[in-house]
């Protein structure tokens, strides 16, 4: 079954079920609004055969009622989530025909300086992450970045490599994760709230009498209400012992508001990461990545999902402090405020440990979902195979991944000397710098662990670095010339310092005079080949082609070239060996107005 196959059946499986819970969920307001009939005509009816006879019936349809409530929640959510799932098919079905622009973008999460960020369009609107990302929190956005901007070790890569293998067989399964994290995205600012609330030192637990008052003094008042009201007790007491309890109440609201500021307004977010944790722990895995993740979540006596679960309903039972109806009786007669903060500082105390790693692993979850869902679309993709020593890259029918398949122009690269130069000429608008960018971009891909755009790619482990899009800075004072230099600079301390980089650069020194131009590329390319980098460079400037002459065995020329038809241009966009003799730029001149 292909990938648009599968998203077509899920959606009108998805949707048939969505169907059928509207149609249970009306049914359901109609028995609500007959219960609440029924417990009507029962005072109506029983009330000449007794006052036990209606309380009797008036109970037993409340208790239905309550049922039907509840079932008609969990429909709703059911309903709900079936939507969640609906949507993420058909966001497929509009990726698979290019269109993934309804993704996030990532554009705050684009470092200001970055080795090829900018020249790859790593993020931002149209860009590799846009048409990879499905994460839904915050903290699986920021780890897809990362996982995209700095490589990983080989033994990480493999590990990730079978992740995807194996995660791609669980599609669906995959799916619910990602409607989980819909329903409410985890903020970064949640993982911040509880770090502080870790970092803070308990308030009432060191207090060792608040163990046994916390039953104690409830116990006390209630024997005093009963007592009261059987007129054992004066009420006068009674209603000092309300008082004494109401000022007992209010200064220990006084500790826990801060507290429960803390933490409010994280309890949905909570019961998402539950949700998506214990889905986590009870699926099967075989590949280490995953197996591994999975073991954290179950690390001690008790699962990640009962330990959060456990925090969540002690919020939502400190939720309670907010209805001033209940909150008072409750607060007064059973502590319940104090009740509340002792048993969340004991879970802090208990578990506090290991729950920030919850959030991280649930962000490599996410990365691992966006690069699975990349592989599932793709299948005709490869996987990257590594070979030592450096350098060495080869690839057939490469391509990039952000040209629709239809108009894509597949090309190849080989390179397997760790002082070679690839020298790439070409007129205007033939094809180099996107040439360039389809063997960054790959490259990237292949350093993150991900499936890449050819049918063959072999490459060594290595730190990619580009000088491509090159741009002023005007709060720096920066010029467009001297921001490239700052970027030549961070290449060839690199290549100085023999570390494994390999570079691409796409018309260098563009900023000054055609000689100093000349002159400077030429003397780059020497001390590339002097400090055994691997290269591959764009120029207009075809004499450089002529530096293979001095150094055959480290340069190797390449170009694009076009086709001119009665002063129509046409381009093949296909890398061929040797240097570019057509030229283009006469006949675009021409076309606007320019007369040569």
């Amino acid at each position: 079954m292909t990938a648009q196959e599968f998203y077509t059946s899920r959606i009108e499986t998805l949707t048939a079920e969505r169907k059928k819970l509207l149609q249970k969920k009306s049914i359901f307001a109609v028995l609500r609004l007959g219960s609440i009939a029924l417990i009507i005509a029962v005072f109506y009816f029983l009330w000449s055969a007794g006052v036990a006879w209606v309380i009797a019936g008036a109970l037993l349809l409340l208790i239905i009622f309550t049922r039907l409530v509840l079932k008609d929640i969990a429909t709703k959510d059911a309903i709900n989530n079936l939507s969640h799932l609906i949507k993420i098919n058909e966001d497929e079905l509009k990726a698979l025909e290019g269109n993934y622009y309804h993704f996030d973008n990532g554009a705050g999460l684009n470092p200001s300086e970055h080795y090829y960020a900018n020249d790859m369009d790593i993020l931002g609107h149209a860009s590799l992450y846009q048409f990879i990302n499905r994460t839904t929190s915050e903290i699986g956005s920021r780890q897809l970045a990362a996982w995209l901007l700095a490589p990983a070790d080989t033994d990480e890569i493999i590990k990730r490599q079978n992740a995807f293998k194996e995660l791609k067989n669980k599609t669906a399964w995959l799916q619910q994760l990602q409607a989980y994290g819909k329903e409410q995205s985890i903020k970064i600012d949640t993982t911040k709230r509880l770090k502080a609330w870790f970092d803070s030192p308990p308030i009432f637990l060191p207090f060792k009498p608040w163990q046994w008052l916390r039953y104690v003094l409830p116990a006390i008042i209630a024997g005093v209400s009963v007592a009261a009201y059987f007129d054992a007790v004066p009420m006068q007491l009674f209603y000092a012992i309300l008082l004494l309890y109401a000022i007992i109440a209010f200064q220990i609201d006084k500790y826990v508001s801060p507290i429960h500021e803390q933490l409010s307004k994280m309890v949905n977010e909570l019961n998402t990461l539950s949700k998506t944790i214990k889905a986590i722990e009870s699926e099967n895995f075989q590949s280490p990545l995953l197996t591994q993740i999975q073991q954290q979540y179950a690390a001690g006596d008790t699962k990640a999902s009962y330990k959060l679960s456990r925090l969540k309903k002690i919020l939502d039972r400190l939720d309670l402090r907010y209805n001033i109806v209940i909150s008072a009786p409750l607060n007064i007669f059973l502590l319940w405020n104090l009740q509340q903060v002792l048993d969340l500082e004991k879970w802090k105390r208990q578990y506090a440990g290991d729950s920030l790693l919850w959030f991280h692993h649930i962000g490599i979850f996410e990365a691992l979902n966006s690069f699975t869902t990349l592989h599932f679309n793709n299948p005709q993709w490869v996987f990257p195979g590594f070979k030592e020593p450096h350098f060495f890259i080869e690839a057939n029918n490469l391509g990039h991944p952000l040209i629709n398949k239809n108009k894509r122009v597949n090309n190849f690269i080989n390179i397997n000397n760790k002082a070679e130069i690839m020298l790439v000429t070409g007129s205007n608008m033939a094809g180099k710098s996107t040439y360039l960018r389809s063997v960054g971009i790959n490259v990237i891909l292949a350093m993150a662990g991900a499936p890449v755009c050819a049918d063959v790619f072999n490459l060594s482990p290595v730190q990619l670095i580009s000088s491509m899009r090159i741009a002023d800075n005007l709060e720096e004072s920066t010029s467009t010339f001297y921001a490239e230099l700052k970027k030549l600079k961070t290449v060839i301390d690199k290549v100085n310092n023999h570390e494994h980089v390999f570079i691409l650069l796409d018309e260098i020194l563009r900023g000054t005079n055609s000689l100093d131009r000349h002159t400077g590329s030429a003397a780059l390319i020497k001390q590339l080949i002097q400090q055994k980098a691997a290269a591959v460079l764009a120029t207009h400037d075809v004499q450089l082609a002529a530096l293979q002459n001095d150094y055959p065995e480290n340069i190797v020329n390449y170009h694009f070239d076009v086709q001119v038809n009665n002063e129509e241009l046409y381009f093949d966009y296909k890398l061929k060996p040797g240097v570019c003799t057509s030229l283009n730029a006469s006949i675009l001149m021409k076309k606007i107005g320019i007369e040569l």
